[in-house]
C-alpha cells in the first residue's frame, strides 16, 4: 500500500491544501509533503492524527477495497507444463477461495500429480479423451462427458493410458494444486 499517495488522494478528495491539512492535524506542511511523497513515514499516532483531520480512521484507511474479479480469460490463466501433463490454473489465486478448479491436460501415457488424503472433496468432468481415476486401490475409467466425485480419503490421481490426449476440468475443495 502506498500510504503517502493514499493520504494525498484523501486530502485532495476533501478539497484540502497541504497547509489546511497541516493546520487541522497540527503538523507542518513540510512534514506532510514528505509523507505524501513517501520520503518519511509517520508514527501510528501521527498517522491517526492525519486521518482524523481527513475524517477517517486507521481501520477504514487500511481496509483494502478490491473489486473481486469473477470472469477470467485465457490471458488470466497460469500454465504449468509438467512431465506428462499440463496444469492450467483457470482461476488465478484460487488457493484463497474454498475451491480450486484446474483444467488438466494429460498426454497419452501421462499422469497427474498424486494427491495425498485430505478432508475435502473433488469433482472432475472429462472434456475429451478418457482417464483412469486411481482412488486408493480402485481404478475407474472415466470417459468424455462423464464426471467423477470423490472424497479425499485416499491417495488419488488421474492417468491416461490411451493413445490420445485427455482434458479434465478438476475441482478440489479445499484448494490442493
Amino acid at each position: 500500500m502506498d500510504i503517502g499517495q493514499k493520504i494525498k488522494r484523501l486530502r485532495t478528495k476533501n478539497g484540502l491544501t497541504l497547509e489546511e491539512l497541516a493546520s487541522r492535524s497540527e503538523l507542518t506542511k513540510g512534514f506532510l509533503s514528505q509523507v505524501e511523497r513517501n520520503l518519511t513515514s509517520p508514527s501510528i499516532a501521527t498517522l491517526n492524527d492525519i486521518l482524523e483531520a481527513l475524517g477517517t480512521t486507521l481501520a477504514a484507511f487500511f481496509k483494502e477495497e478490491q473489486e473481486e474479479k469473477s470472469v477470467f480469460t485465457k490471458e488470466d490463466y497460469f500454465v504449468d507444463e509438467r512431465d506428462g501433463c499440463i496444469v492450467n490454473w483457470i482461476v488465478p489465486n484460487a488457493q484463497k477461495n474454498e475451491m480450486e478448479p484446474i483444467l488438466l491436460e494429460l498426454e497419452a501415457g501421462g499422469e497427474s500429480q498424486r494427491l495425498d488424503p485430505h478432508d475435502g472433496e473433488e469433482f472432475g468432468f472429462v472434456l475429451s479423451g478418457r482417464v483412469i481415476l486411481v482412488d486408493g486401490d480402485k481404478e475407474i475409467t472415466v470417459r468424455k462427458g462423464e464426471t467423477f466425485y470423490i472424497k479425499g480419503l485416499n491417495t488419488h490421481y488421474l492417468k491416461n493410458e490411451s493413445s490420445v490426449p485427455a482434458k479434465v476440468l478438476w475441482i478440489t475443495t479445499p484448494p490442493l494444486f
